[in-house]
């Protein structure tokens, strides 16, 4: 996926997440667990894009 790609995405989800904690008026706990959620999903998916992701989902636990 190119670098380009990445940026815009991350740009249109932070510009949707920063529309949504200043325009919608929602308790403070639920924007919280909402940022949370969103910020985990991009790391995930970052993971996912550049490729470590698949070491840490196939690390075995062994004796």
């Amino acid at each position: 996926m190119p670098l380009v790609t990445i940026v815009i995405a991350l740009v249109v989800v932070g510009v949707v997440l920063w529309l949504i904690n200043t325009y919608i008026p929602v308790a403070s706990s639920i924007k919280t667990i909402l940022n949370i959620v969103v910020v985990v999903c991009i790391v995930v998916w970052l993971l996912q894009v550049f490729g470590p992701w698949g070491t840490v989902t196939s690390y075995k636990f062994t004796r």
